[in-house]
C-alpha cells in the first residue's frame, strides 16, 4: 500500500513565497511553462497553421538575430544540431526562413526569415503583445516592467549558473544523443 501518496482529489497548498520562495518560484515556474507550451502552438498556428509549437522560439531568435547559424541556435536552445537542422527544414519548406551558405565558414549556413516568415512572425508577436496588455490591463506599467527586467535577470543568471556546471565538450566530438 502507498501510505504516502497525497490523494489526487485534495489539492496541495502552494508553498508560500514568504517562508518558501524557492519552492514557490518552482511552483510558478513549472505553471508558467505549461500554459507557455500550450500558447506555444497557439503562436506557431498564427505564424503558419503547418508549423511546430517549437518553431516560435527559433523563429523569433532568428527575427532578433539574423544569419544565425544553425549551431549557434542548437547551442543557445540547448538541443542538438539535429533537432535544430529538422526543425529549420521545415520552416525552409515552409517559406518562413532562408539559408545560404556563411561566407566566412563555407561548411556552415546563415539563417535569416525571408519577407514571409518576418511577416508572419511580426503578426504573431503583435497578437501575442495585445493579448498580454489584455490580460494585465489592471497591472501597473512599473509591475510590468519590473517583470520584464527580473526574467530577463532570472533568464540571464540561470544559464551562467548552467554553463558554468557543464563539462567541455572535446573539439570534434559529436553531440549526445540526450541533447537532442
Amino acid at each position: 500500500m502507498m501510505g504516502h501518496m497525497q490523494d489526487s482529489a485534495t489539492p496541495m497548498t502552494p508553498p508560500d513565497p514568504e517562508t518558501d520562495p524557492f519552492g514557490a518560484l518552482e511552483r510558478e515556474l513549472r505553471v508558467l511553462i505549461r500554459r507557455a507550451q500550450s500558447t506555444a502552438a497557439q503562436m506557431a498556428r498564427i505564424i503558419h497553421p503547418e508549423l511546430d509549437a517549437s518553431a516560435y522560439p527559433l523563429l523569433a531568435h532568428i527575427a532578433q538575430y539574423p544569419n544565425s547559424r544553425g549551431s549557434d541556435l542548437a547551442a543557445h536552445f540547448g538541443v542538438g544540431r539535429a533537432t535544430v537542422s529538422r526543425q529549420l527544414s521545415r520552416m525552409v519548406e515552409l517559406g518562413l526562413v532562408h539559408r545560404e551558405t556563411d561566407p566566412e565558414d563555407t561548411r556552415g549556413q546563415c539563417i535569416t526569415l525571408t519577407d514571409d516568415g518576418a511577416a508572419r512572425f511580426e503578426h504573431a508577436r503583435d497578437s501575442r503583445v495585445v493579448m498580454l496588455e489584455a490580460a494585465l490591463t489592471d497591472w501597473e506599467k512599473d509591475d510590468i516592467s519590473q517583470l520584464a527586467l527580473l526574467l530577463r535577470r532570472y533568464s540571464a543568471d540561470v544559464v551562467s549558473w548552467l554553463e558554468s556546471r557543464q563539462e567541455p565538450v572535446p573539439t570534434g566530438a559529436a553531440s549526445s544523443p540526450a541533447a537532442s
